[in-house]
């Protein structure tokens, strides 16, 4: 019977239906293993780490050279933004270290911004 991919006899290519599927007859705990920890993580980075840069930008935008309502109405408008480039960005990244890390590095820049609104 051929393979996948048009090729016959024993399976030497890189398709995926090649692959040996090590969860078959494996114990219950290598299984669990196997479960997507880079995926969760990137649902909280994702969710948690949007919500932390969005309020961030938004008490930020205090800041800015305009009367402060003006600017706490643009804070709230730019924070729908942030909020949804950094969920768009944690998926789009290679790894999930990569997304959280990528968040960090937009959270300094916003956090020194905010710090003299807070105090």
């Amino acid at each position: 019977m051929p393979s996948p991919c048009g090729r016959r006899g024993p399976p030497a290519c890189a398709h995926p239906a090649h692959a040996p599927d090590l969860a078959v007859g494996a114990p219950r705990m290598i299984r669990l293993a196997r479960f997507p920890f880079g995926v969760v993580s990137r649902i909280v980075a994702a969710v948690l780490g949007g919500y932390a840069l969005a309020a961030l930008s938004s008490v930020a935008a205090v800041r800015l050279p305009m009367p402060v309502g003006e600017a706490v109405l643009t804070g709230m408008l730019a924070s729908f933004l942030v909020y949804a480039c950094a969920v768009i960005w944690v998926f789009a990244v290679r790894s999930a270290t990569r997304a959280w890390a990528g968040l960090v590095v937009a959270a300094i820049p916003l956090l020194v911004l905010a710090w003299p609104v807070w105090h």
